[in-house]
């Protein structure tokens, strides 16, 4: 058990993880019903574990570096099982500003790339491609719209 909690401690401190993740890990180092409970109480009074941080670092992340909508970070996050609190703190880790920002500058560019289409299919392919990342329709129609009007 010792040295479960080693390799534990870790996985944990390696990056944020989420207690799903970390209930995995105890599975796949052996430990089985009570001690996974101890193991993962351990981890959460020693501060390794917490759900919160996690949620935010999650959500920053992805919306940071890969640039993920709202949707599709929620999605995951649910997905990895974490609470609605959690959720709704980490989905407050991204700025309302940057997101608009982000949403235009990957409209345009999926935008141009279509520069060969008709008008129609460049925007309906468009479209896709950022409801795929997660994003709102409301919030890529008004980009796409801006877009358009700006070309024309």
């Amino acid at each position: 058990m010792l040295t479960a909690i080693q390799k534990l401690r870790q996985f944990c401190a390696y990056q944020e993880r989420s207690h799903q993740e970390t209930k995995y890990k105890c599975l796949e180092l052996g430990l089985r019903g009570q001690e996974v409970d101890e193991a993962i109480a351990e981890l959460i009074a020693d501060n390794f574990l917490n759900e919160e941080r996690f949620a935010k670092a999650y959500a920053g992340g992805k919306f940071r570096i890969k640039q993920w909508g709202r949707k599709k970070i929620l999605m995951e996050l649910k997905q990895k099982q974490v609470s609605a609190y959690c959720i709704k703190k980490g989905m407050e880790e991204i700025d309302e500003d940057d997101y608009a920002t982000v949403l235009l500058k990957l409209t345009e560019k999926k935008y141009q790339s279509l520069k060969g289409e008709i008008l129609m299919k460049r925007k309906y392919k468009t479209m896709q491609y950022l409801l795929q990342r997660g994003f709102e329709s409301e919030l890529i129609n008004d980009a796409l719209e801006q877009i358009a009007n700006k070309e024309a």
